[in-house]
């Protein structure tokens, strides 16, 4: 069941008795647990009928007598277990698992990983409990992600703005959700989001940032290439290298998978940048111009640099000198 239906059901009066929420992606059960601790239970009941553990200090026998209190003058009360995952002795749960009370509405978040499936634990789970796993967001499907996100809030957004928001965040879906939220603060009730208010209010700049750097390099423009390096210098924050680096490797990496599925037109490069008319047409460049052995080159430089960045193989030399140094071996190389 999705975000949206679970929420949906809950609006309707309509509860399980457990709830899992497990996944590497927390944004979507960060959603689902607010909601469920500033929605199900009413304001005036909530001193009675909330009650919030968390899994580092959790102790199961407190959280199975409070699941098995009834609830003061209200149809149900709702149990939230935040942080699951570190909860210690966590599978002796499962009595209370196997056998829930109807009155109470456990809601538990799972971080970071799955529940192991072979356990009898998990098996109890899967026939008493509204299971929901939020998958991570991969780096070939968050431009998708972002488009809907932000038409999701009533909003439109360019390409070139996806883009930005994509190399200079990556896929944080929470921080990317909250940088959506400020431009809808500040832009005043217009509906389009633009590169020049991602400029203005987030402070990524729409001429000097890794996607432009990422496309001089396709185009083998050295001269472009140094000049934003340059800028990165000068204003480190909206350039270290340690972000600069994988934004590229990313994009270069959906290249070279490209190249090994034969994708070498503009619209089978389609499926690996999320239909981003921008990231296109830098990834065509970047199989006209390095071919799939510049490619591989490319990639291996990279993982070089990033490795030099952290002081491996590199003795305290600046990440702009680094960057300038990769610039000319990826371009002229």
């Amino acid at each position: 069941m999705s975000v949206e239906k679970i929420i949906q059901s809950w609006q309707k009066g309509s509860f399980k008795p457990i709830y899992w929420f497990e996944g590497e992606e927390d944004f979507y059960i960060d959603q689902l647990m607010e909601y469920a601790e500033k929605k199900l239970v009413p304001e005036s009941e909530a001193a009675f009928n909330l009650t919030i553990f968390y899994g580092k200090d959790a102790d199961w026998a407190a959280l199975t007598n409070t699941c098995r209190r009834y609830p003061m003058f209200a149809d149900r009360q709702v149990v939230l277990l935040k942080e699951a995952q570190h909860m210690k002795d966590i599978d002796k749960l499962e009595p209370y698992i196997e056998n829930p009370l109807p009155t109470t509405v456990l809601v538990v978040s799972y971080k970071g990983k799955k529940y192991d499936r072979r356990t009898k634990f998990f098996k109890h789970l899967q026939s008493r409990a509204e299971l929901f796993e939020s998958p991570k967001i991969y780096d070939d499907r968050l431009g998708g992600w972002i488009k809907n996100y932000v038409q999701s809030q009533g909003l439109s957004i360019s390409e070139k703005s996806v883009s930005l928001l994509e190399e200079h965040i990556g896929n944080n879906l929470s921080r990317i959700a909250n940088e959506v939220e400020k431009l809808t603060i500040n832009m005043g009730g217009r509906k389009q989001i633009t590169e020049e208010d991602i400029e203005r209010y987030i402070g990524i700049s729409k001429e000097y940032n890794a996607f432009e750097l990422s496309g001089a390099i396709a185009r083998k423009d050295l001269s472009k290439a140094l000049r934003i390096v340059q800028y990165f210098e000068h204003n480190p924050k909206a350039g270290p290298i340690q972000a600069v680096l994988p934004a590229i490797y990313s994009q270069l990496s959906r290249v070279y998978t490209a190249f090994e599925v034969s994708a070498n037109t503009p619209m089978k490069l389609r499926a690996h940048f999320s239909n981003n008319p921008s990231a296109i047409e830098t990834g065509s460049y970047y199989m006209k111009n390095y071919g799939p052995e510049g490619v591989n080159k490319c990639l291996l430089l990279l993982h070089e640099y990033n490795l030099k960045s952290i002081g491996i193989n590199s003795y305290g030399t600046e990440g702009s000198s680094l960057m300038k140094e990769l610039m000319v071996k990826m371009v002229l190389g």
